[in-house]
Formats: structure tokens, C-alpha cells, sequence
């Protein structure tokens, strides 16, 4: 498949990014993530190792969606906790009591 990486073009096969990610350690993932045979890889290693080009000269995007196309799966940001509203320790007990404070 071609796909176009930081302006440059490239030929990318599912067998040839399985070759290239043969034997590289995975880095610890904090973001998004692509799924190589039984490893979970951080899409900035991939998209390095591939292209042998520096990572901050192509974004994570380009390489999700190129990976995407290939059949691997891909995995996006993880999902931020909901924020809980902290209560004061005023209303904390008036919420105990039932009685609506708002301040």
C-alpha cells in the first residue's frame, strides 16, 4: 500500500512492517498504540522504525491511519476520568443532612 508519511511516499506491506518491528523492544506506551503480532507499540516507535525518519517530523495521525489501512489495530488516547465535583466540607455534610447548599 503507498501512503504518504511527513510529504515523503512510501510502500508499506502488512509482512514488511512485521518484519521491520521483529526484534524492537516496545517502548512504554502513554498515548496511542498499535497492536504488532502479540505487542502493543506506541505509534510514534512505529512510525520511526518504518520510515527511519526522526518522530517529530511526522505525526501520530499519519501513522494511525497508515497502520489502520494496513489491518492493524490501532489504539487512540485513552480516555480521561470524569471529574468528579469535590465538595467542601460544608456542603459535604450538608449533602449528608439533605440540605441543598450552594455556594
Amino acid at each position: 500500500m503507498r501512503c504518504v508519511i511527513a510529504r515523503f511516499p512510501f510502500d508499506l506491506t502488512k509482512s514488511g512492517v512485521l518484519e521491520s518491528m521483529k526484534g524492537v523492544k516496545p517502548e512504554q506506551v502513554t498515548g496511542e498504540s498499535v497492536i504488532i503480532g502479540r505487542r502493543t507499540y506506541p505509534v510514534k516507535q512505529v512510525g520511526q522504525v518504518i520510515t527511519r525518519q526522526d518522530r517529530r517530523d511526522f505525526s501520530a495521525g499519519e501513522v494511525l491511519r497508515a497502520m489502520t489501512q494496513l489491518g492493524f489495530t490501532c489504539r487512540g488516547l485513552p480516555r480521561a476520568a470524569v471529574p468528579t465535583r469535590v465538595l467542601s466540607p460544608l456542603q459535604q455534610a450538608s449533602a449528608m443532612l439533605g440540605i441543598p447548599v450552594t455556594v
